[in-house]
């Protein structure tokens, strides 16, 4: 058997952590070969030793046959590997043509030669069916396009081995099946990709084969077409994983929050218009829509994240339209935010701090303005091991060094131990693994079922329809629908959200 990457027994460890323990992965030639584990499994860390990023400790790589060192990206493009990671390598103030030429620039005599450039650019375009615009500046165009650049910066240098990390991550429904279309046609050209995901359902849509690993170990390689998603769910996680949720039907109480004429113009436009409804404690409200339809707007107007807003927000009845960000969190609201990065976490704390960014000024945790290390360590250990957050040095961990999923975990950890009276969750799972997407479910309906409010904010459809008491469907800045889960069906809910259909909103 001939393989295009043969990666055997590879080791390589972090302080504190084995990322990687003696794994091998094959990847035949003209495959795509999905690489499927928990967040913190090892994926990322293994494919980083392929793409040069990193150097195994033991091991040997292979690519068609020969045993090479990759000491850097460079050597790995130099082999035919390219990578789309999982956050973007893009200038965000260059065009789509700086950005794929960016360390291979066509020069003559000491000019940039555009025009070819850009016709070559055009030539993959097409080819590949990736309609992007060469002349385009990264900061103006969509998530989806922004990885389609990624993917036009691998063909660019000629890579014959594509790695994807997590690709649909951030994509909205549309975009992932583009996606996935786009990398059937790259494997038709005789490409072989290496897809890192924990969708279990995009692996069957379009994986070959399947290796899987857990706590760094190699569990096994499996032919995706005869192996049913739970077995492989099961592989995973180490356990039996339940895809079905079980909640009993919300019971409403009082008004928790109330949103009234919210507004936010742009210009001429209306990002926001009119938008009112209420959430309600022991109910999970779910804001539904197609990415880019007023969703981050209302998130940030209501937990003060942009201020500039026409219209009224009362939480537990006390108007907090001008407040800070401080006081809408003292006034009982918890936020789970849509880019971790930038409104979650400060990256380089260490994951004890992250856990009390909101509450650090407590009696709790300081005297008079000297912080108590003691109870502010004593809280990490018991979130780590309540939210089963994994890292290399425990609470003493850089929150940069973590998986996403595991910093994901960790604002989620975070949140939810205040007990919020209202907790806003906007894309909860993105990223993570089916154990991890089981567990965060369950804390969003055990807070539901504790008499608070949970305004969630999601794309999955699937989750839309699996943990809501209620769906309000935005289109273009406005709720166009108020539905009941269990009176409509994924069908309905995509014709709202793609504005082909209007409902009664009156009392949302």
């Amino acid at each position: 058997m001939e393989y295009v990457i043969e990666m055997l027994n590879i080791t390589k460890e972090f302080p504190g952590i084995k990322a990687n323990d003696s794994v091998t992965l094959q990847v035949k030639k003209g495959e795509i070969h999905a690489l499927l584990g928990e967040n913190g499994a090892g994926k990322s860390t293994l494919m980083s030793i392929l793409f040069g990023l990193y150097q195994p400790d033991s091991g040997i790589i292979k690519v068609r046959g020969k045993e090479v060192k990759i000491k850097d990206p460079n050597d790995a493009n130099a082999l035919g590997i390219g990578m789309v990671h999982q956050h973007f390598k893009l200038v965000s103030n260059f065009t789509v043509t700086e950005n794929i030429i960016l360390g291979k620039e066509d020069v003559k005599n000491g000019l940039l030669r555009t025009e070819r450039v850009v016709t070559k650019i055009k030539h993959l375009s097409d080819k590949y069916k990736l309609n992007v615009d060469p002349y385009a500046l990264i900061s103006d165009i969509t998530v989806g396009m922004q990885q389609r650049v990624e993917i036009l910066k691998m063909l660019y240098r000629d890579a014959e081995i594509l790695i994807f990390d997590e690709p649909t991550a951030v994509l909205t429904p549309q975009e992932i099946s583009e996606l996935m279309k786009v990398m059937k046609d790259l494997v038709k050209e005789g490409k072989s990709i290496i897809l890192i995901t924990h969708k279990l359902e995009e692996i069957k849509q379009v994986a070959d084969r399947c290796t899987i690993l857990r706590k760094g170990k190699w569990v096994g390689t499996v032919d995706v077409k005869g192996t049913s998603t739970e077995r492989m769910a099961e592989m995973m996680v180490g356990r039996r994983v339940i895809f079905r949720i079980d909640k009993e039907k919300g019971k409403p109480g009082g008004e928790i929050l109330k949103v009234q004429n919210l507004s936010i113009k742009n210009g001429d436009k209306y990002t926001l218009h009119k938008v009112n409804f209420t959430v309600r404690k022991g109910e999970i409200v779910c804001i539904a829509g197609i990415e880019g339809n007023g969703q981050s707007e209302l998130i940030y107007s209501l937990t003060g994240l942009n201020p500039h807003y026409e219209g009224k927000i009362t939480l537990n009845g006390k108007d907090i339209t001008h407040e800070s960000i401080r006081g809408r969190i003292l006034s009982g609201m918890g936020h789970i935010p849509e880019d971790r990065h930038r409104h979650g976490l400060i990256l380089d704390f260490n994951l004890a701090e992250n856990l009390i960014l909101q509450t650090y000024f407590s009696k709790h945790y300081q005297w008079k303005g000297f912080l108590n290390f003691d109870n502010i360590y004593r809280n990490a250990n018991q979130l780590i091991e309540k939210y089963d957050i994994r890292s290399g040095r425990g609470p003493y961990t850089k929150v940069r060094s973590m998986s996403g999923g595991n910093q994901q975990k960790t604002i989620i950890a975070r949140e939810i131990d205040r007990e919020p009276e209202l907790l806003i969750a906007v894309q909860p799972t993105r990223g993570l693994d089916v154990g991890a997407i089981e567990f965060i479910h369950r804390q969003l309906i055990i807070h539901r079922d504790n008499n608070k409010a949970v305004l969630l904010v999601s794309l999955e459809l699937d989750e839309v329809m699996k943990l809501s008491d209620r769906i309000l469907v935005m289109y273009e800045g406005e709720i166009v629908a108020n539905l009941d889960p269990y009176k409509t069906n994924e069908n309905e809910l995509g014709l709202y959200m793609a504005g082909s259909k209007r409902g009664e909103v009156e009392n949302a």
